[in-house]
Order: C-alpha cells, then sequence, then structure tokens
C-alpha cells in the first residue's frame, strides 16, 4: 500500500487578468478568454520563484502529514523552470524544511509532467520500504516571450505530496499508474535560449490529445473501471479549452472535471498544473471516493493514476491552506508592474 500522507500548495498573491495582457498588445479579449478559458493568471512576487514556492507548498504538506521531517528519505522535484541551471532545488528545499541530509533525491524534467514523473518515483521507493516517507514536487514559474500569445495562459504554482505506506496515515491511496509516451516535437528550449519554441500543429492531437488519452484509456483497462465509476477527474490544463475536450470524448462529465479545474483562475502552471488539480480535490473529497489524475509534459507523455480518497481525509484536510484560500487571497496588478515582477524590463 503507498498513498498520500500530506499535500499541500502554494499559488502567488499576485495576478493579471486576461484582457489587461490581451488590451496591451491589441487582441481581441472576448476571442483570447474563448480561446483559452482564462480569466487571469497567477503572477510571482519578485521574491518568488520555483524553490521559495515549493518550501511553502511543502511547509503545508508537512501540517497536514504530522512527521518529522527528518523521516523523510527521498525529495524528487519537477520542474521546466528551476532556480538555478546548475544547482538543484531539492537541497534548498530540503535544507529549509529540516530533512536533515540523508536522503537521496534529483531535480526531474519532463516538461510539464516532470511534477507526476517525481510522484512516480518516490511511490516506487515507498512501495518498496527503501524509504519510509518521500516527498514529491510540481513547481513552475514559466516565461513566453512577452508578444507570443503564449504568455496569456503561462501562471505560476506548486504542488507537494508527501507518500507513505501506513495505512494509518494514508490520506488517499494511490492505487495504480501508468504512462504513455512518444517523441513528439511539439514545445522545447535549447541551452541558452530564454524562451520556448512551439511547433503549434503538433500540439493538439499528436501531442496533448492523444498521450492524456491514451494514458487515461490504459488506466482505465488495467484497473477495469470506467469514467463513470470515478467521482472526479484531473487532466494537465495548458488552457481550459483542452482538458474539457478532452474530459467530453473519455466520457467525463463537466461535474466530474469541476472540483479540480483551477486553471481559469491561475493559468497553466505547467509541473504543478494536474497537481494542484488534485489537491483542489482532495480539499473537498469525501472517504471511498476515486480519482483519476492524467498529467501531460511536451516532448511527450502522459502519466495516469487511480486514486482512491481514504476516512482519514477529514481529520488532515484543514490542517494547512487550502487550494481555495490561496486561489480566493489575490491582488491584481497592471500589465507595467506584471513586467517588473517578471524581470521583463529593469
Amino acid at each position: 500500500m503507498v498513498g498520500i500522507i500530506g499535500y499541500g500548495v502554494y499559488i502567488p498573491l499576485y495576478r493579471i487578468k486576461t484582457e489587461e495582457i490581451a488590451n496591451t498588445w491589441g487582441r481581441d479579449v472576448d476571442s483570447v478568454k474563448k480561446g483559452l478559458l482564462i480569466s487571469e493568471k497567477s503572477v510571482p512576487n519578485i521574491d518568488e520563484d520555483t524553490v521559495t514556492m515549493s518550501i511553502e507548498a511543502s511547509l503545508n504538506a508537512l501540517k497536514r502529514a504530522m512527521i518529522d521531517p527528518k523521516e523523510i528519505g527521498a525529495i524528487y522535484s519537477g520542474s521546466e523552470s528551476p532556480a538555478y541551471a546548475v544547482k538543484p532545488n531539492i537541497s534548498m528545499v530540503a535544507n529549509a524544511i529540516g530533512m536533515g541530509n540523508n536522503y537521496t533525491g534529483a531535480d526531474v524534467e519532463f516538461a510539464c509532467k516532470a511534477g507526476t514523473a517525481s510522484l512516480q518515483m518516490v511511490m516506487g521507493l515507498v512501495k518498496s520500504n527503501l524509504i519510509k516517507y518521500g516527498i514529491a514536487i510540481g513547481a513552475d514559474a514559466a516565461e513566453y516571450s512577452v508578444e507570443n500569445v503564449g504568455d496569456q495562459s503561462t501562471g505560476t504554482g506548486s504542488a507537494v505530496f508527501i507518500l507513505g505506506n501506513n495505512k494509518n496515515e494514508i490520506v488517499a491511496e494511490i492505487k495504480e499508474t501508468v504512462s504513455y509516451s512518444s517523441d513528439v516535437p511539439d514545445f522545447w528550449r535549447r541551452p541558452r535560449m530564454r524562451y520556448p519554441t512551439h511547433a503549434e500543429r503538433f500540439t493538439g492531437e499528436p501531442a496533448y490529445f492523444k498521450h492524456t488519452v491514451i494514458a487515461s484509456q490504459l488506466l482505465m483497462e488495467k484497473t477495469g473501471l470506467k469514467p463513470a465509476d470515478f467521482n472526479h477527474v484531473v487532466f494537465h490544463t495548458p488552457n481550459g479549452k483542452f482538458p474539457t475536450r478532452v474530459a467530453k470524448f473519455l466520457g467525463f462529465s463537466n461535474e466530474q472535471l469541476r472540483n479540480g479545474f483551477v486553471v481559469d483562475k491561475i493559468g497553466n502552471t505547467y509541473s504543478a498544473a494536474s497537481l494542484i488539480g488534485l489537491a483542489s480535490v482532495l480539499d473537498d473529497a469525501n472517504a471511498g471516493e476515486k480519482i483519476i489524475v492524467t498529467s501531460f509534459g511536451s516532448g511527450a507523455g502522459s502519466d495516469s493514476f487511480y486514486i482512491e480518497v481514504t476516512d482519514k481525509i477529514e481529520s488532515k484536510k484543514n490542517l494547512a491552506r487550502t487550494t481555495k484560500d490561496y486561489l480566493e487571497k489575490k491582488k491584481y496588478v497592471d500589465y507595467t508592474t506584471y513586467l517588473k515582477l517578471t524581470s521583463r524590463i529593469e
């Protein structure tokens, strides 16, 4: 048995509205909103990066886990915007939360599914009893060139999950996971390039839709479950339109998608996206409910998970700030402030 014993998120205070960006660049606001299904996105403060956000989310996760951080034997962090090009995020996070020095770990990269890849790594270590507890992180503060329409959707945030194998501590058991990957040139960034390149014609069908659909189908085939058997579904959210379309194609309802659908309020948080969605579901979940989570990362691949909530959820969900708390506490900035905060202008 392996499952989540604690979880936490962090979303920056600042937001910028979709129309603020669209109007600056002379774009049609209604078309942008309809195309992305995003009304605003989260913006990091000048001193916020994937390390600081991961620390905040980890502290929230520890409040729910109620364990000594020195018992954590592994930490893996998924991100495509680490604080340093050469220096791991994990050592700084581990030091800040008091893990000591007796742990293994690494920074992980697989575009937007690096967070769920980290979750699978920690799963294996915990399930095999090589460690007692482990931390998986998904965090991003990714950037697009400001003149690129992709900058309309890139949000900022982090999510952290602490896994263990003691059934008396587990709030949600991870009962199964599968992955599906292939080589697709849909999105990339070469060394020393600040912003990514996007091959738009590969983004939809051969990348996001193919991998998300097949991974979800493989999971349901492996478990013998159907869409109707799940209470909640969480997909990666590069925008609001793609996950809505995938849900409909696979036979999931808008109601099943609702609790984990936060992209309209914070944008695409890349490696954190599907994990923040899962945390949002757990904040409102009840014992016995079934969750399917399918991530996506350009390049391309998807990880899919079948998770079942236990009766321990009620005693832990309110021990730290919820996803809703972060979504509702916000301060709007104008476009010039946005550029300053994200270091696009001096």
